[in-house]
């Protein structure tokens, strides 16, 4: 019989994709104090936030990607079906975006706060943002995340609900607007223009419309959690 690569116990899985997304946090950290440190932009807000550097910028922009794919392949081998391995990713995700600031500080005293403002990735644009809002998308990460793969009892599995997740596929492309909307602004400018764009205010009413379209589906599976365990598990019928 073929046995799982990982514990079979969901809270072990859970603690190693954990273990491995703080490693992957501190290696992040590493790469982006090197980076900075050779730019001298340890604090990205200040003019000319993303110098033209011909070898760096593009090995730079693959490393995000490559990036990305680690971290759903570390939830992929955690879950036994799609939607275990979507929540590990996640998980996964949410805890390197978290702690990745969080080993900054150390290493760089960056961020001083949670508003000051970071390049949060360059793909297909620059995104712009205070530290505080992709690690409060980070922790409706986690919270699903451990949610679907920590809170399902034997007999009763967790549902999708498709409007739900219409919902927070809404709130998404919301969210993606506002970190981009600056470099939106000037994309007909030419690139040039799109390194250079510094944004002055963050929109927080509309950051907060997509926060909570997002919070959808970890707001359904709460309650779904919550059902399950006020109903009585029932008898096993006799042989």
């Amino acid at each position: 019989m073929q046995t799982h690569p990982w514990s079979e116990k969901p809270g072990s899985r859970w603690l190693g994709v954990v273990f491995y997304a703080l490693a992957m946090a501190w290696v992040e950290a590493a790469v982006v104090l090197y980076l900075r440190t050779l730019t001298n932009r340890i604090d990205p807000y200040q003019r000319g936030p993303l110098p033209l550097f011909d070898i760096l910028t593009p090995a730079e922009m693959i490393r995000e990607a490559a990036t990305m794919v680690m971290l759903a392949t570390v939830g992929w081998l955690a879950g036994r079906n799609l939607r275990a391995r979507v929540a590990y990713s996640l998980i996964a995700f949410g805890v390197w975006d978290i702690f990745y600031y969080v080993f900054l500080r150390p290493l760089t005293g960056w961020p001083r706060s949670l508003l000051d403002w970071d390049v949060l990735f360059l793909l297909p644009l620059p995104w712009w943002g205070p530290v505080a809002a992709p690690m409060s998308i980070a922790a409706l990460m986690i919270l699903w995340g451990t949610m679907v793969t920590q809170g399902e009892r034997p007999g009763r599995p967790l549902s999708s609900n498709r409007t739900v997740w219409v919902l927070s596929g809404a709130g998404i492309l919301l969210a993606l607007y506002v970190f981009m909307a600056d470099a939106l602004r000037v994309v007909g400018q030419g690139p040039e223009a799109v390194r250079n764009v510094l944004p002055v205010q963050f929109n927080w009413p509309l950051f907060g419309i997509a926060w909570l379209l997002m919070a959808a589906p970890g707001i359904d599976v709460g309650r779904q959690i919550l059902a399950n365990r006020q109903r009585p598990m029932a008898e096993p019928k006799p042989i």
